[in-house]
């Protein structure tokens, strides 16, 4: 089984729920399936996006649900409600070739047991992480060990004019 899902093509399989979804919106069918398959584009074309293709794996797997409960509510047309079955039968083969894409680039679907500190997005404002950024001082470095002054700082410069000890000069 996953000699078989290693061999099928992800890219081919999320353009083909593309156009399934595509074909289908225009009419009585599931209008969510057409944006997480044009995500699944994305996701799939994203080379640095692990984040990507577990937002999408979830999403369409959270769609099956979905479509399983659309096709009891709704009544189609037999044509619409064949593609629709189509191509909910197409998500299983698409999540688990994607599950295992996720296996391969070193990362799973979840949540890492009950690791969630993993690597973070985005930074503190004013260079408050630990690698500072921009001439800020970072909270573990000292008021010493900072080299470069950001601008629009105030330094003690010393001039022969007289001026209390101690005085500040803006640059």
């Amino acid at each position: 089984m996953a000699d078989f899902l290693q061999r099928l093509d992800t890219s081919k399989l999320v353009l083909v729920g593309t156009g399934l979804s595509f074909a289908v919106s225009a009419f009585e069918a599931p209008k969510y399936n057409l944006p997480i398959f044009l995500f699944g584009i994305y996701a799939q074309e994203n080379p640095d996006g692990v984040q990507s293709l577990q937002t999408f794996t979830y999403l369409l797997s959270a769609s099956v649900i979905y479509d399983i409960i659309w096709m009891y509510n709704y009544d189609q047309h037999w044509f619409f409600k064949l593609l629709t079955i189509l191509l909910l039968v197409l998500k299983f083969p698409t999540i688990l070739t994607f599950m295992s894409s996720l296996q391969q680039r070193g990362s799973g679907v979840g949540f890492r047991g009950s690791d969630l500190s993993g690597a973070t997005v985005w930074a503190m404002p004013g260079g408050f992480t630990s690698g500072g950024r921009d001439g800020y001082q970072t909270v573990d470095e000292s008021a010493d060990a900072q080299t470069p002054k950001p601008l629009g700082t105030t330094i003690q410069v010393p001039s022969s004019q007289p001026h209390a000890p101690g005085a500040y000069q803006t640059v």
